[in-house]
């Protein structure tokens, strides 16, 4: 079975740490790729444990510049 989740990819520090949005698993790597990489395995194991397949939905990413 193949399905989408939404993945968020962020810089910290010399890390990029990727996170699906659909259930807040994250992964790190040395690169995007390899973030991306180690998410893909998280949620390959964490969805064969049994894990609830989320449902297709239109999600909205963007920034958002806050004043202060």
């Amino acid at each position: 079975m193949r399905f989408n989740v939404t993945v968020a990819v962020a810089q910290e520090d010399h890390w990029y740490v990727a996170k699906c949005l659909e259930n807040s698993i994250a992964s790190q790597g040395k690169s995007i790729e390899e973030a991306l990489s180690n998410l893909r395995e998280a949620l390959e194991l964490y969805f064969e444990d049994g894990a609830e397949i989320p449902v297709s939905k239109q999600t909205f990413v963007t920034t958002m510049e806050i004043a202060i």
